[in-house]
């Protein structure tokens, strides 16, 4: 993955043995001739024990298209564990080596686009000269970000060629980013009630398709339900609810738009006890009801 770029510093991957994890199917490089961004797709091997990822400088956006895993990390001798599931976005902190382990029961494929660390600081300092907390940022991400997700996706797949499209969309995602997951120097958050919300919104995603009580939240980051629903809601601008419920209608919208699957099976997969139910609250958060979504 060792390009000839004035905007990246890859050499970091130039002893990283591709071929051992992933098999590319796209490189925006080589089929379309950017230079301002890279996004590439790939197919992931099933079971990886010691993946050395470098500690690249550039920051580097994946989104999981299919399959399912947990995920192990080790960054400076702690090990963490997120689940790879589609649509779950993660964000690569710069200049941060990592160890990644995982086994998967089926395919795994992924989007994964690379912005350059110099548009990043460009645009920082033209939004005030603010310090970039690369840390922050990745933990935001992780969150989940409708609009980076949908970016991330149609840059992946664009057929664009020249390196028009690919300067536009890097700034249109350094600036985002910057915009709505980076903290202003000076700006501080609770970091332990950060770390909470976080969790509760991993547990979110993880459990969609399941019944899931304010109670069962609580508990799993332990916090009363006053608590969580305070610090959530102060987090997030969104009672943790609202929150579920938006995250349930998003997925509902991308079935309906990326599959053919009838409504009474999509329910059950968003976490609807019925069509109607889904149908109701389709309705309420986007104004229109599943079927003329779908038609439109």
């Amino acid at each position: 993955m060792v390009f000839d770029s004035v905007h990246f510093d890859l050499q970091p991957y130039a002893g990283f043995d591709m071929d051992r994890y992933v098999r590319r199917t796209h490189c925006s490089w080589e089929n379309l001739g950017w230079q301002s961004l890279l996004a590439q797709r790939f197919d992931h091997v099933p079971m990886v024990e010691d993946m050395e990822l470098p500690a690249a400088a550039d920051l580097h956006l994946i989104l999981p298209l299919e399959g399912r895993t947990v995920m192990e990390t080790r960054i400076g001798g702690r090990w963490s564990r997120h689940t790879w599931m589609p649509g779950r976005l993660e964000l690569g902190v710069p200049d941060r080596p990592a160890l990644r382990r995982y086994r998967a029961e089926g395919p795994l494929r992924s989007v994964q686009v690379h912005i350059p660390r110099g548009i990043v600081e460009k645009a920082a300092e033209q939004l005030g000269g603010r310090a970039v907390d690369y840390a922050s940022m990745a933990a935001s991400v992780a969150a989940g970000d409708p609009l980076i997700e949908e970016a991330v996706r149609a840059v992946g797949s664009a057929d664009e060629t020249g390196d028009l499209y690919a300067e536009s969309a890097a700034a249109f995602l350094a600036v985002h980013l910057l915009t709505r997951h980076s903290r202003r120097p000076g700006q501080r958050a609770p970091v332990r009630e950060d770390a909470r919300v976080r969790a509760a919104i991993a547990l979110m995603r993880d459990r969609l398709a399941e019944p899931l009580t304010l109670a069962d939240i609580a508990d799993e980051v332990y916090l009363s339900v006053y608590h969580l629903v305070r610090v959530f809601s102060r987090a997030t601008g969104e009672t943790p609810h609202r929150f579920l419920t938006r995250l349930r209608i998003e997925k509902a919208q991308r079935l309906l738009r990326d599959t053919d699957l009838p409504v009474a099976q999509i329910a059950p997969l968003c976490g609807f006890a019925s069509p109607g139910a889904l149908s109701t609250a389709f309705l309420r958060h986007t104004g229109v009801r599943p079927s003329a979504y779908r038609n439109s």
